[in-house]
């Protein structure tokens, strides 16, 4: 073009030099010219090198990328039309010394050409050098963009490999459009930091399994527009902007943050809506596997016309393989799996140096490893604070534990305190038979050790645990550690766990561990305190023995049961004869006793399987199945006979002694209610404590009366003394 350029502007010089000054040129081409004539062919060779260079060189670069020329030219070579004018003024003093004063004052110029020359040159090296300096400045920019837009991706669990997946289809799609040099430059940027936003998005909502709530899915959507506010300030040359706004827009219109349809949504932000969703549903997660490539494809087409724009996403999955093969190039291919959380929050780490970039790649790992263990520990509270129930906290204490370190036996031991011990109340894993019914002192192994001390217990060899439990051929472990499970200053058990393969649990994992014992001595301390209160509100404070509302609820399950097999079921209706008389007589201390003693008397003639209950005062209920009316008969006497067998030796006042009335109702016969059957055991019993007052007043002398209300003062005297002899 150098070239071209002198060619065409020389021979302009010359014609006009010829044609309009009305030079004569000799044969050489040279000839007295005067100054005004001059100045204005040199005006014009100036003007037209300027223009010819200028404009051939834009079209050229512009063409090549993809910029409209005019604004190459502007911004390129608008600014250089003084260095056309210095040498269009330097000719002229040239010609003019060399005409004047002779070629000897021409020579002379020489120097100060050379020096022209030197500064030209200095200046453009300076130019070059420092257009190197930017030019690396902004990849060093783009570079430290990318590793911390990779980071705060990092939160929400996507790996380094995906940003340049991304980048890479961007790329790809932007030429294939046509984009212009800027739109590919904010293509590339807006790949890292189009989701920069989700720095506003609580942790638990980003990776949370299953379905988000309204309100949850209304909270993800302003990473959109902070995600803008926050790269306002950065001033990009390029239009970045509108890609982290608009990346959420649906072709249909109904996309977040303003709606937009079709064409109006920036091309940028069409083309990011389509990548980023096909690479971000290959990836792995915490809380669901990768797509393969060929659904993911599926799901670009099943969202073709509604979410995405038809004609990119047909672009893309037409070009697919080219792009998978330069991904494949780079090394971006395998999708780095978020496998278990214990291998990414708790990993033990292996001896040697890392590469590089291996230790970027752990970098990574080590902030998805953070905010994975926030997200875990929220779960895990999440989920003990779900159940009230010892056996489902307990499980899900095991469960959340192999989430976060690797253990082949797991056992979790409750502390019973009117024991002394602590029990095996579950094991998982290797040797979990072993481990049932298992029973640790205080000090006992170092599980022992952990309940003695209430501190964590590490880098104890295992076999200090199992020297009674297991043979030392079957104790294959390497590594142990027990954590007491404490909440405030009550000891509620300890946790172990054991490992076959880890030569020591290290201290990132013993300090998971601690967080995990925290929240499950909190969970089980709640579980706990719930049984209690749970007995407490079906059992009676004095006797231990079931109520009236566990009554009620058992049953249910009675007539459910015998609804389902046909076979009926005995309410028996247990009252005590002469109760009155021993508080009264003996005071309601003693009377208490009588209560628990008599409860105790006649559990013990019940089947392991039967029900009894204090229903009121000193009235009991059992509920009996599967027994015949002879059986019914047989067991009232040996209750009857047993409490009357029974009694309590009162010093310097004789004994106190009661005696009990039974009747019962058979359950379809006599009602099917409990109120029902309550009513027809009761008149049973009644009939029977009658019989029992008959008995008491046969011999010589005449039966004293009985009022309506009761017994008489005569009655009262003796059962008094029948009481105390």
């Amino acid at each position: 073009m150098v070239a071209v350029t002198v060619c065409l502007s020389g021979n302009a010089f010359y014609f006009v030099l010829k044609n309009y000054a009305h030079i004569a040129l000799n044969p050489l081409g040279v000839a007295p010219v005067r100054l005004e004539q001059l100045l204005a062919c040199l005006a014009l060779l100036a003007l037209t090198h300027y223009f010819i260079n200028g404009f051939a060189i834009s079209t050229i670069y512009a063409l090549k990328t993809q910029r409209p020329i005019l604004k190459f030219w502007r911004d390129s070579y608008l600014w250089t039309w003084w260095s056309f004018l210095a040498s269009a003024i330097g000719a002229a003093v040239i010609y003019i010394a060399a005409s004047q004063f002779g070629w000897l004052y021409a020579v002379l110029s020489v120097p100060i050409i050379l020096i022209t020359f030197a500064t030209y040159k200095i200046y453009f090296e300076r130019i070059t050098a420092k257009t190197r300096e930017a030019e690396e400045l902004s990849r060093l920019h783009l570079a430290t963009v990318e590793a911390l837009a990779t980071a705060i991706d990092a939160k929400d669990q996507t790996t380094h490999c995906h940003v340049r997946r991304v980048q890479i289809y961007a790329d790809g799609l932007g030429k294939l459009l046509r984009l212009s040099e800027a739109e590919l430059a904010a293509m590339k940027a807006g790949a890292l930091l189009h989701d920069i936003g989700k720095l506003a998005v609580p942790d638990q909502i980003l990776n949370k399994p299953g379905m988000l709530t309204p309100a949850e899915f209304e909270k993800t959507k302003i990473h959109t527009i902070v995600g803008e506010q926050i790269l306002k300030r950065v001033n990009f040359p390029y239009p970045v902007l509108p890609i982290v706004r608009h990346h959420h827009e649906r072709w249909d219109g109904r996309g977040y943050p303003d709606g937009l349809r079709g064409e109006l949504i920036p091309i940028t932000a069409r083309i990011m809506s389509v990548i980023d969703c096909f690479d971000s549903v290959r990836e792995d997660r915490p809380f669901r596997e990768g797509m393969s490539t060929g659904d993911a494809v599926a799901l670009l087409r099943k969202g073709s016309g509604a979410h995405f724009d038809p004609q990119i996403v047909e672009l893309f999955i037409q070009h697919l393989p080219k792009f998978e093969t330069e991904v494949g190039a780079r090394g971006l291919a395998d999708n780095i799996h978020s496998s278990t959380e214990s291998n990414l929050i708790a990993s033990a780490h292996e001896d040697g140096m890392p590469t590089q970039e291996s230790a970027t790649l752990t970098a990574y790992d080590k902030i998805r490893s953070a905010h994975r263990e926030v997200y875990a520990l929220y779960e895990m509270a999440r989920t003990f604070g779900s159940s009230l129930e010892i056996e489902n906290t307990l499980s899900s204490i095991v469960d959340k534990v192999g989430h976060i370190v690797p253990f082949d036996t797991c056992v979790v031991y409750l502390f019973d305190q009117s024991q002394g011990y602590a029990r095996t109340a579950l094991a998982v894993g290797m040797n979990a038979e072993a481990m049932r019914d298992r029973c640790i002192a205080f000090g006992e192994g170092a599980t022992g050790f952990a309940l003695a001390n209430r501190q964590p217990v590490n880098r104890l060899h295992p076999s200090l645990d199992f020297a009674v439990t297991l043979d030392p051929m079957d104790c294959e472990y390497r590594s142990m550690a027990a954590l007491p499970l404490v909440k405030d200053d009550l000891l509620l058990g300890a946790l172990s766990v054991y490992s076959t393969t880890l030569k020591e649990y290290s201290d990132d994992q013993i300090r998971l561990l601690e967080t995990v014992t925290h929240l499950a001595s909190d969970a089980l301390a709640n579980a706990v305190n719930h049984a209690r209160a749970e007995s407490n509100a079906h059992t009676d404070a004095l006797t231990g023995l079931p109520n009236a509302r566990s009554l009620h609820l058992r049953f249910e399950e009675e007539v459910a049961r015998a609804q389902r097999t046909g076979r009926p079921f005995q309410l028996i209706m247990l009252d005590l004869d002469d109760f009155k008389l021993v508080n009264d007589t003996f005071g309601h201390s003693l009377g208490d006793r009588m209560l628990r003693e008599v409860a105790g008397l006649v559990h013990s003639q019940l089947r392991e399987y039967d029900f009894l209950a204090r229903y009121a005062g000193d009235e009991f209920i059992a509920i009996v199945p599967d027994v015949a009316a002879e059986h019914v008969e047989d067991l009232r006497e040996r209750i009857e006979r047993t409490v009357s067998n029974f009694s309590i030796e009162v010093r310097g006042q004789g004994r106190a002694r009661v005696g009990v009335s039974v009747g019962w109702a058979v359950y379809g016969t006599d009602g099917e209610t409990l109120d029902q059957l309550v009513i027809a055991a009761d008149e049973a019993m009644y009939r029977v404590k009658s019989s029992h007052k008959r008995i008491i007043f046969a011999g010589p002398g005449p039966e004293p009366s009985v009022t309506e209300s009761g017994i008489d003062h005569a009655l009262e005297e003796v059962l008094k003394s029948l009481a105390i002899n």
